[in-house]
């Protein structure tokens, strides 16, 4: 019997990417999707379990549909995700209003999990791999969509449980890729967005030698595919055939992810990152210089077990003296089985959350400044919206979805369409967004472009 479905999406990109498969398995077996809770016969909660906040989110997300489930007889609610995964048996006992639950690598059980009742948990390996063929319904309209490369991790840090819930790194093939590359630029995408746990990594553990770099030149080669950006790049381990790739693959976008963590040496040893803050200066270093004019994004984790004010201080020079495009930064989240949770002198939540306020006074004006460096730039602008208020807006290829600001067009240009590119020349800048008119010349080009050898 078909059944309308509403889905809850929470969590990272990689989860978004479940979602949309289990989404796809059910259209494929007749079911429909309705945007209201209350039109549907099973709710579904897509779960993130990676720091405190995420989970309490997923939690409060889950009772709001358990009370929608109430108010209609024979409604299902079902719970997918990292919490089904890690919590599931926890879930069962503490909500019973959840029917059924999906973990990481059950996801091909999805539409069997929608008739059965009792809290039962579907779990196969820890992650499961996505092929081209299988059916996904993609949730961004704006011409963008996310590949998963690979899943799993086999770092060590010592605050991540993510090699828990989702297992070893696993690589899908560059064939594979390519192919879903293509079938998306067949439904209208314009721009995808490359993620994995750890993307220097991709194609090691099928034997492929730089195979980061080997996969970018062959999405150099999807015809209509204007847009490649890559998240996550494990910064000890990206080579230069990777940096290369990245600079001369035409569509590849200059955009460079490198989650750092932290800058001093102390605590980048207790979370099992790199050695020291001179090791990731040289790293930034083979960026700069290995790609013409990058945007770099990069995160940190303050309030970490042993964070001295001294080792602040020196994150906050560090920030200082490097200027990042972009930086997220996050306070610990001490994670129950990490080996970060039995680590002495846990840092006050409070000093935390004042650190991560902090750092980010410190970034601002070094992101306006970074950003008014486009200024007078002709960029190639994906077309996301328009808005009552604001206007048109779009994303250049320094401005990743869902985390980077908008360009804003200042006038309102005719044929413009959502999920297209225009031709723009940015007028103006702020700490976050870019301002533009649209223009006839060409999108400026940051180095030598080529689509590179074959993969």
């Amino acid at each position: 019997m078909s059944k309308k479905i509403f889905m809850a999406p929470l969590g990272c990109a990689k989860n978004q990417i479940d979602g949309e498969l289990m989404l796809g398995s059910a259209l494929a077996d007749g079911h429909t999707l309705v945007d209201d809770p209350s039109d549907a016969d099973v709710l579904v909660v897509n779960t993130c379990a990676f720091i405190q906040e995420a989970r309490e989110e997923s939690i409060d997300t889950i009772l709001e549909l358990a009370r929608v489930k109430a108010e209609r007889e024979g409604r299902r609610l079902v719970v997918t995700g990292c919490m089904a995964e890690r919590f599931g048996e926890e879930l069962r006992t503490e909500i019973p209003e959840i029917d059924s639950m999906v973990g990481t690598g059950g996801l091909a059980s999805f539409t069997k999990a929608m008739d059965v009742r009792g809290g039962e948990i579907f779990r196969g390996a820890k992650h499961y791999l996505p092929s081209a063929l299988m059916e996904r319904v993609v949730s961004e309209t704006d011409g963008s969509a996310y590949i998963k490369v690979s899943e799993g991790c086999d770092h060590e840090c010592s605050f991540c449980v993510i090699p828990d819930i989702r297992g070893k790194h696993e690589s899908r093939s560059i064939d594979d890729i390519a192919a879903e590359a293509e079938r998306l630029v067949a439904a209208g995408v314009v721009e995808v967005n490359l993620v994995a746990q750890d993307m220097s990594a991709y194609g090691k553990d099928i034997g492929l030698n730089d195979g980061l770099a080997q996969m970018l030149y062959r999405l150099g080669r999807v015809n209509g595919l204007e847009r490649v950006r890559c998240y996550y790049l494990y910064p000890n381990t990206l080579t230069d055939s990777a940096l290369e790739a990245i600079n001369d693959v035409e569509n590849v976008a200059a955009y460079i992810d490198l989650p750092l963590q932290h800058a001093d040496g102390g605590v980048l040893q207790k979370m099992r990152r790199a050695k020291d803050a001179d090791q990731l200066r040289r790293i930034l270093d083979r960026v700069r210089e290995r790609v013409a004019d990058p945007v770099i994004r990069t995160s940190f984790i303050v309030g970490f077990p042993g964070e001295t004010e001294a080792a602040f201080d020196g994150l906050c020079r560090f920030v200082e003296d490097v200027r990042f495009d972009r930086l997220a930064v996050f306070r610990y989240s001490r994670e129950d089985g990490s080996p970060a949770a039995a680590l002495p002198d846990q840092v006050a939540p409070e000093l935390a959350e004042d650190r991560r306020d902090i750092l980010l006074d410190i970034q601002e004006p070094i992101a306006a400044d970074r950003l008014s460096r486009f200024v007078g730039r002709n960029e190639r602008l994906l077309i996301c919206g328009r808005d009552d208020e604001s206007g048109w807006y779009g994303r250049t290829a320094g401005q990743g979805p869902d985390i980077d600001g908008f360009t804003y067009l200042g006038s309102e240009p005719t044929g413009l369409r959502v999920g297209t590119m225009a031709d723009v020349v940015v007028t103006g800048a702020d700490a976050y967004d870019l301002f533009a008119e649209v223009s006839g010349a060409s999108p400026s080009a940051a180095g030598a472009r080529n689509t590179g050898p074959s993969g």
